[in-house]
């Protein structure tokens, strides 16, 4: 028997859980009603405690730490439900987070486990995103029926390990946004066509092409990922990896993504294009304003 489910948090994410779970008619809560009514399926109510209460599963994805800790802690949060819920945090909120909820959870008589989802929501409606999963295996046994409808679920290790990993792996992502960004400008600056250049990128790395449009021809909107997200995804990457791992890579992309978050917060990540292109220093290497120099917008 499918369990009964409840999604806390209606954004671009949150909609597209509930699109894909539509037929559970699930029941759905957002800190501003208008936007879970928007989404036309399920059962809207107003507080994260009457989602929690009319379900098995109850499912967080929000904007991050602070969202996460009103939603499950708040004077109607979701930890006023009865007993025997398995909570699953799938936003991206750091390991922190989780470590604060787990004997909350635990002392309110439910079960929590973390669930990141790598996959923008157009793959989520496929059924074709990935879940990296942490927790206790039995929690995650009765959260898997719901969890196997939006995607493939890939057991982590221990609760936090999805979240960790997580931040690994939208680190790699902003990495690659920014590389693609830098390459596609010098290639068109020694005279190749745009297009070949980003053919040729995206032939190396397929999921560049769900931002064809930014790269190419500069639309940034609708944001299927914002850069004002990223940048605070990178903020807990660093939080969680600095003074364990050396990552200079990471913190050049890290300062870039800021750089570029003052004009484009709303936007999509592919905004990052504007760091480069006739903006460049043309300084020789090692010269003032050459090797070290941050490019701006």
């Amino acid at each position: 028997m499918t369990p009964r489910v409840a999604i806390l948090g209606t954004g671009k994410m949150g909609a597209a859980f509930a699109a894909r779970l539509a037929d559970l008619e699930p029941i759905l809560w957002n800190r501003t009603r208008s936007r879970a009514e928007a989404v036309g399926v399920g059962q809207v109510v107003d507080t994260p405690a009457a989602a929690a209460a009319a379900a098995d599963v109850v499912i967080t994805i929000l904007t991050g730490p602070e969202a996460v800790r009103a939603a499950y802690l708040g004077p109607e949060g979701a930890l006023m439900a009865p007993r025997g819920r398995v909570f699953v945090e799938m936003s991206t909120s750091g390991p922190e987070v989780l470590e604060e909820l787990e004997p909350l959870v635990r002392e309110a008589g439910g079960r929590l486990i973390d669930a990141p989802i790598l996959g923008a929501p157009g793959v989520v409606l496929r059924g074709g995103a990935a879940l990296l999963v942490g927790g206790d295996a039995t929690a995650v046994d009765l959260a898997r029926p719901v969890l196997e409808r939006l995607g493939q679920v890939r057991s982590i290790g221990a609760l936090g390990s999805g979240a960790r990993l997580k931040l690994v792996s939208n680190s790699m992502l902003a990495a690659v946004i920014v590389a693609a960004a830098e390459l596609e400008a010098a290639g068109e600056a020694v005279g190749l066509p745009k297009e070949e250049v980003f053919w040729t990128l995206a032939r190396l790395v397929p999921a560049l092409e769900l931002r064809r449009g930014g790269y190419l021809e500069r639309r940034h909107q609708p944001a299927q990922f914002a850069l004002r997200d990223l940048a605070k995804d990178l903020g807990l990457a660093s939080r969680l990896l600095q003074g364990r791992a050396d990552i200079p890579v990471s913190d050049l992309v890290r300062e870039l993504v800021a750089t570029a978050l003052a004009d484009h917060g709303e936007d999509d990540i592919s905004a990052v294009v504007g760091l480069f292109g006739h903006h460049l220093s043309r300084s020789p290497i090692g010269s003032p304003g050459g090797q070290g120099a941050r490019p701006t917008v």
